[in-house]
Order: C-alpha cells, then sequence, then structure tokens
C-alpha cells in the first residue's frame, strides 16, 4: 500500500510537469494525489467498494485543493486535476473499448454501469466540497475582483 501510495505522488508529480504546473507547486500536487489515492485504498479495504471509495477520495482531493489553493493564493485547479487523476476510472474504459471489441456485452455493460458510476460521484463530490467552500466564504468577494475595487472607489468618494 505504502509503495502505491509513493507511486501516485510520483507519477502526479511527472504529470505535473506535462500540465506545466509551476514549478513550486509540483510538490504540492504530488501530496494532493498520494493522499487522495491512501483515501482511495483505505476505504477499499474497509470494503466500502469502488465506487464509494472514489467518492472518498475524490472528496478528500477537493478539500486539500481548495485548502492549498487558498493557502498558496493560486486557482483551485492546479491541485484539483493534478490530485483527481489516479481516481478516473481509466482501467474501466480500457475495459469497456476491450469487452465491446471481444463481444462480451455481460462484461461490457457491467464495467460500463461501474465506470458511469464512478465518474459521477467524482463529480458529485467536487460539486459537494465546491458548494461548501462558496456557502462559507465570507463575503464572497475575492480582494482583486471588480466588485471589491468598485467598492473601495466608492468609498474614497
Amino acid at each position: 500500500m505504502i509503495l502505491q501510495i509513493i507511486g501516485a505522488f510520483i507519477a502526479i508529480f511527472g504529470f505535473s510537469i506535462l500540465l506545466e504546473i509551476p514549478k513550486k507547486y509540483l510538490v504540492l500536487a504530488g501530496i494532493v494525489a498520494a493522499i487522495g489515492w491512501s483515501i482511495y485504498l483505505f476505504s477499499d479495504k474497509m470494503g466500502t467498494g469502488i465506487v464509494f471509495a472514489s467518492f472518498f477520495s475524490a472528496l478528500t482531493v477537493t478539500l486539500i485543493s481548495h485548502l492549498f489553493a487558498r493557502m498558496m493564493k493560486t486557482p483551485v485547479t492546479i491541485f484539483l486535476i493534478a490530485g483527481i487523476i489516479p481516481t478516473v476510472p481509466g482501467a474501466g474504459m480500457y475495459r469497456i473499448a476491450y469487452y465491446m471489441i471481444m463481444g462480451n456485452s455481460e462484461m461490457y455493460s457491467h464495467y460500463f454501469t461501474e465506470t458511469l458510476k464512478i465518474a459521477g460521484v467524482i463529480a458529485l463530490a467536487i460539486f459537494i466540497m465546491d458548494t461548501i467552500f462558496k456557502f462559507f466564504m465570507k463575503n464572497g468577494i475575492k480582494q482583486n475582483s471588480l466588485s471589491y475595487t468598485k467598492r473601495k472607489m466608492n468609498k474614497r468618494k
């Protein structure tokens, strides 16, 4: 399990270079992915199943991505895209194509529904965590936004 977590960190660190993430965020992106993958592995070991393990992993990745983005004052997507990669059901998509070509409709439909469920819970987890962060943000205004600038200009008049 530890080797898989280290592997996730190294893989996402390298993939982040391909995504052209700024150098100062490469290690953090790898940490987000490693934590997300460890939650996935731990949840799967606890018997929750692949779909719920993906949900908990995506929820954790989104939470940590928001926290790192706020601490580093950078967009959430820098950490979120890199961190969510290990959870994406790439093997399921491969199996769908393989069993479709082989003509095995039973296995094709099984992996198709499983992959759709995983993709759905990943999207749901991202939506839930984004909503929570937007709900608890004070004023909902960033300091560099246009409305903040207008408010400062009105105070000067």
